[in-house]
């Protein structure tokens, strides 16, 4: 089933079990699937899935269960939840695909590399939740406390700015009202405060098993993290990852500072798609040499 949504892209729905996951696709290549953070909506990426079409790839934009168009209601939204969504999307849609994570995201996004290597192509961490952060941020008791009171909207909508401490203006504005018109939808606040409970220590589990070429994105300014230095430094060495750190960003570098991150992350995916044709090449050489050995 599909309609269009606020920016003009059709808007398709992958069934799951207990409702249905929202998702767009635009151009054509090598596949790229991307997965907001909790609260926020798949327009975050309308910067870097556009410059990613330009360079040749199709990519698909999904939103989180009990985000915009996806239904609120399942069971569950945590990271398992996302990252079985993940897989079902990059299956259905012919994978494997690099995948790109925002916040909760990225732990979806590493689960999935784990548990399906064969899927994950790439890896790309933006703003990474993929362990359970020991103070501060959206883990902190007040916080928690604060969504459950009847303020709890405004409370999320005030933070929710703090994650942009560099820039706003027009293209924010628009997001941002979008982000409030997602979570006056019916069931999804409900839905949102639920994900914010989630314990990001199965991404973590997972993350020994990661093969994929991954690139972490991390702003210098995150104050989802006490030292997003630091973090972004821990999950390089869990994952042999490069690091791009973005100056003034928050957590949202990619739609806060798009002509930083896209660039970067437009030359990572280019560069993973370059190595596997070269394997390809290379396995299809061997096949070749085997089947010649066989004749003599």
């Amino acid at each position: 089933m599909t309609h269009s949504d606020s920016h003009g892209s059709p808007t398709s729905y992958l069934n799951r079990p207990g409702g249905r996951v929202a998702y767009d696709v635009r151009g054509t290549g090598p596949l790229v699937v991307c997965v907001p953070g909790m609260g926020d909506v798949r327009s975050v990426y309308r910067f870097l899935a556009e410059a990613l079409v330009q360079a040749g790839f199709s990519v698909a934009t999904m939103d989180l269960r009990g985000h915009g168009e996806s239904d609120a209601s399942f069971d569950a939204y945590d990271d398992v939840a996302a990252g079985t969504d993940v897989v079902a999307l990059v299956e259905h849609l012919g994978g494997p695909a690099i995948l790109v994570g925002n916040s909760m995201g990225a732990g979806a996004a590493c689960w999935a590399a784990g548990e399906r290597r064969d899927l994950a192509a790439g890896l790309v961490l933006i703003g990474p939740f993929v362990r359970d952060a020991s103070a501060g941020g959206l883990g902190s008791l007040l916080f928690h406390l604060a969504l459950l009171r009847p303020w709890g909207r405004a409370a999320w909508g005030a933070y929710f700015k703090s994650l942009y401490p560099s820039r706003r203006g027009v293209e924010f504005d628009a997001h941002f009202a979008e982000v409030a018109a997602n979570l006056r939808t019916p069931g999804h606040w409900d839905a949102f405060v639920t994900t914010t409970r989630t314990s990001h220590a199965p991404a973590e589990a997972h993350l020994g098993a990661v093969r994929a070429p991954t690139l972490v994105v991390m702003g210098e300014a995150d104050p989802d993290f006490p030292d997003p230095v630091a973090e972004a430094r821990w999950i390089a060495e869990q994952l042999d990852a490069q690091v791009l750190m973005v100056p003034g960003a928050g957590h949202y570098p990619q739609a806060e500072f798009p002509e930083v991150v896209s660039p970067a992350v437009v030359e990572f995916a280019l560069r993973v798609e370059s190595l596997r044709d070269l394997t390809h090449l290379v396995e299809v050489l061997s096949e070749h040499e085997d089947a010649a050995a066989r004749d003599v």
